[in-house]
């Protein structure tokens, strides 16, 4: 006989089972919550009879109306997750209906669910969806609510500081946008909490640090995976993606190659080299005790900044804003404070980290609406944000990864019976060149 019970996101034993190690304090055999099936499975194999206290409460599940009804895709996609033991990540492109497949998984397991964001803008659109489609109670926990339900909608934050005291209360979790799991915090918040049964969601599973590797261990291994190419035109709108090279100004030129001598010149003197995430982060690293290296890093901001903000892509910009007059439009910048002056250049609404929600709010509604045929945002809308009726996305700066870019994208494909159009506008031979290399959907 073995008794299993739940300790402040660890699983108790008083019977060892493989990885488990002992508590002096707790004089019981411990492994993290997340191993619960797994060290059930295992005494089930070995014929050891279990008493089992670790989900001693859980939430009850509410009354549900299921009248869901999935493409074929979506089916597939959920019979794999079921086939794989309600365990693994699903993999679908934005505005394929990836929230869809997961409210048809809670309304079939019809156990204790918790729903996990990145956003509060995430949370409230889940607990949207869940009372629309389910007609269901829904809990949020986030951004100053706090209400546990049989179906409850969490950020990952509240979820980490919460998983001590929720990680026994719930059988499935959903983990949204999952890529984000596998970072540091996060990945300790899932093995934190004992669930069973698992689901990630994302369109973009790949993280440049390869954590990626973790999937299978926190959430399952990738179940179900499709891109965008195998839905355009059918399930989300056809799209084009074009490229726009610019020249910097002399003044903008001098100064740039300026400031990257200044770069090299460090980098060659300490034997280094920007070849990597992990030789930035050497850098950075570096320049919080050298004032050399402060200087290089500050030099190879201002250079960066110089490239993806230059006063070419704004000229670019307005004859695009002409071409484009009777389209709706969406600017995607990489800084906050290039998508104001863009904001007060052309008079469009601007949406920021720093918009209140209740502004975002009325920005979306009435871009939707038609009031606003143009808007332009930072990175806020890299993540989460349906806005169904744009098709021309304009990008004149990200980061170098993929992710981001599939991101922009996807604002746009939501809707299958229009042609969506990204256009990035580049600098050529810079910084920001290469950026748009690594980070480009296509070559």
């Amino acid at each position: 006989m073995v008794t299993l019970r739940y300790f402040k996101g660890l699983l108790v034993l008083d019977v060892y089972a493989p990885g488990a190690k002992w508590s002096e304090e707790l004089k019981a055999y411990i492994t993290y919550a997340y191993k619960y099936a797994e060290v059930k499975k295992y005494f089930r194999s070995e014929g050891v009879e279990i008493e089992d206290y670790v989900f001693d409460y859980t939430p009850p599940f509410p009354s549900i109306v299921d009248e869901i009804k999935l493409r074929d895709y979506q089916t597939e996609a959920l019979k794999s997750w079921i086939l794989r033991g309600k365990r693994g990540v699903i993999v679908l492109p934005t505005g394929a209906g990836k929230t869809i497949v997961a409210l048809k998984a809670i309304a079939s397991l019809r156990e204790s669910t918790l729903v996990v964001v990145p956003t509060i803008d995430l949370m409230h659109q889940w607990a949207n969806s869940i009372r629309e489609i389910l007609k269901a109670d829904v809990g949020e926990i986030g951004g100053g609510v706090d209400k546990v339900s049989g179906i409850t909608v969490i950020t990952y934050d509240s979820a980490y500081t919460r998983a001590e005291e929720l990680g026994n209360k719930f059988f499935f979790v959903i983990f949204d946008e999952v890529h984000h799991l596998p970072s540091e915090g996060y990945s300790l918040m899932a093995k934190m909490y004992a669930a069973p049964h698992r689901m990630g969601l994302t369109a973009t599973p790949e993280r440049e640090d390869g954590k990626h590797i973790m999937y299978p261990d926190l959430v399952g291994p990738i179940v179900y995976r499709k891109g965008v190419e195998d839905f355009a035109g059918k399930y989300i709108a056809s799209f084009d993606i074009k490229k726009v090279y610019v020249k910097m100004t002399e003044e903008e030129e001098r100064k740039y190659k300026e400031l990257r001598s200044k770069l090299k010149k460090f980098l060659e003197k300490r034997n280094l080299t920007l070849r990597s995430l992990d030789d930035f982060n050497r850098l950075v690293r570096l320049a919080s005790k050298d004032k050399e290296a402060r200087e290089a890093l500050l030099a190879w901001h201002e250079s960066l900044k110089i490239a993806v903000n230059s006063k070419a892509k704004v000229d670019k910009l307005k004859e695009l804003l002409k071409e484009f007059k009777d389209e709706k439009i969406i600017i995607f910048t990489r800084d906050t404070q290039l998508a104001y002056d863009l904001s007060k250049l052309f008079l469009i609404p601007v949406v920021t980290y720093k918009t209140s929600k209740d502004e975002r709010k009325e920005i979306l509604e009435k871009f939707k609406k038609g009031v606003y045929r143009v808007i332009v945002a930072s990175t806020v809308f890299d993540e989460g944000v349906d806005v169904p009726d744009a098709n021309i996305g304009i990008v004149l700066g990200g980061y170098g990864t993929k992710r981001q870019y599939l991101q922009r994208l996807g604002r746009l494909l939501r809707g299958k019976d229009k042609n969506a159009l990204l256009i990035e506008i580049i600098t050529k031979g810079t910084a920001d060149y290469k950026l748009s290399k690594r980070r480009s959907y296509i070559s």
